[in-house]
């Protein structure tokens, strides 16, 4: 991990392994703990099950610290959908010889106040993919916090859609970009751990024939932007009939390190 105060929910796919033994120690230390959540019950409680018998119940109002309505509770469908989910939490309390009280929202108040106070720009941090939309993708790095990569800030190479880059569940390396202290919110970059430009064009040579992808032409027609490698574009001349994102053959005619430029040919 990058980031060694919280990783993602889900990040090892390790359970906790909790009992009868261990529990109150857990409690006692406020140690952050994982399980999969099995089910979650008409009150949109969720449950989670450990060793010799013993289940865990994260209230409602335990689930969520951040997207609550104003009765400070979770919508019923992010409730819903954390089943089959990893989940972190802290116990809380043990109401009977077989059922503990855990708290998921303790782990994100937690993980909003290293946001808030700790977490530094330009920082790596590790994250797992959430969600895509067509302006970019949310990745949770830490406790259940949640920060956006704008589409921009995936690729060098100009891109459509986050699919080209990402995909949900996916685990990667990012960059802190900027940090709203207050709101808590973080603006993250993926395109800078793909590689320096002179990291990527050391991959290839000139004289030889490879494969590249058709990522943008030129309204004038002056050439085509060719990626290379996700963080290297070479330009070649215009051609009628070629479309975004098909991979054809190309030529490196020369790798310019100086002005950080590629220039083929379409074969």
């Amino acid at each position: 991990m990058s980031n060694l105060e919280f990783e993602p929910e889900g990040w090892n796919n390790e359970i906790t392994k909790l009992d009868q033994s261990n529990w109150k120690s857990y409690m006692e230390k406020n140690e952050t703990l994982q399980g999969l959540v099995k089910n979650c019950d008409s009150n949109y409680n969720l449950y989670i099950k450990f060793e010799n018998g013993l289940i865990g119940k994260i209230p409602r109002d335990e689930i969520e610290a951040i997207k609550t309505g104003e009765d400070g509770l979770p919508k019923s469908n992010l409730c819903v959908g954390k089943v089959h989910k990893f989940v972190q939490f802290k116990i809380k309390d043990k109401l009977d010889d077989n059922e503990l009280i855990l708290s998921r929202k303790q782990v994100q108040i937690e993980a909003m106040n290293w946001v808030k106070n700790n977490l530094q720009i330009g920082q790596k941090v590790d994250g797992i993919v959430k969600n895509i939309e067509p302006y970019g993708a949310f990745v949770e790095i830490g406790g259940g916090i949640v920060g956006l990569i704008h589409i921009e800030d995936l690729s060098i190479a100009r891109i459509q859609t986050p699919y080209e880059r990402v995909k949900i569940g996916q685990k990667l390396e990012v960059v802190v970009k900027s940090i709203n202290r207050e709101q808590g919110k973080v603006i993250l970059s993926y395109k800078e751990t793909l590689g320096t430009w002179e990291e990527n064009a050391s991959k290839f040579k000139t004289g030889t024939t490879v494969i590249g992808k058709v990522r943008e032409t030129e309204k004038n027609k002056n050439g085509i932007f060719i990626e290379l490698a996700p963080n290297l574009v070479g330009m070649a001349e215009y051609k009628d009939g070629l479309t975004y994102g098909e991979n054809i053959n190309v030529y490196i005619k020369k790798i310019d390190y100086d002005r950080k430029k590629v220039k083929l040919l379409i074969v």
